[in-house]
């Protein structure tokens, strides 16, 4: 199963836009966002997304109460609070967005999950410590890079991509 990533969306629709088609057309039914949405609005324009999206709130994003209500709205994105964790296609993934460092840094050691998604630096990075790959799908938005990414990951192989949009 091929999962798509992406993150740091901060309400930069044209973008958001671009990284939808593009997942769309690479990844299976099931996307993961790392925060920092920003405003509620962005969430119809994720909604169409070819599957479910599980996503974790950042670091900047506003009214988390107005942000659930459109996700409830959008009938198949759902943000989960700070932290998500889940099975597919039997690799263990860990979802947070990466602000809390030791948080992130004692997920990555604990060897516990096949697969720790973060965001938080805006920079687009896969890298392999010990039995997890780690996975930074850049930012969407391209503020902070100039190069707005977003990322896939193979269960199959346990293998991870960056995608620039």
């Amino acid at each position: 199963m091929m999962i798509g990533i992406l993150g740091d969306t901060h309400d930069h629709i044209p973008n958001i836009r671009q990284a939808v088609a593009l997942l769309n057309r690479e990844a299976d039914a099931l996307f993961l966002h790392t925060g920092d949405f920003i405003a509620p609005f962005v969430i119809p324009v994720l909604s169409s997304l070819d599957g479910e999206v599980w996503g974790v709130f950042g670091n900047n994003d506003g009214d988390h109460e107005l942000l659930r209500d459109r996700c409830a709205e959008s009938g198949n994105v759902r943000i989960t609070g700070n932290f998500f964790d889940m099975t597919s296609d039997g690799a263990r993934i860990a979802l947070l967005h990466g602000h809390d460092t030791v948080l992130l840094s004692d997920l990555i050691e604990s060897g516990l999950f096949d697969l720790v998604v973060h965001g938080h630096t805006h920079r687009a990075a896969v890298e392999r410590k010990g039995r997890t790959l780690v996975i930074n799908p850049g930012e969407v938005c391209g503020y902070l890079t100039g190069t707005p990414s977003c990322a896939l990951y193979d269960t199959t192989s346990s293998e991870g991509r960056i995608l620039q949009i």
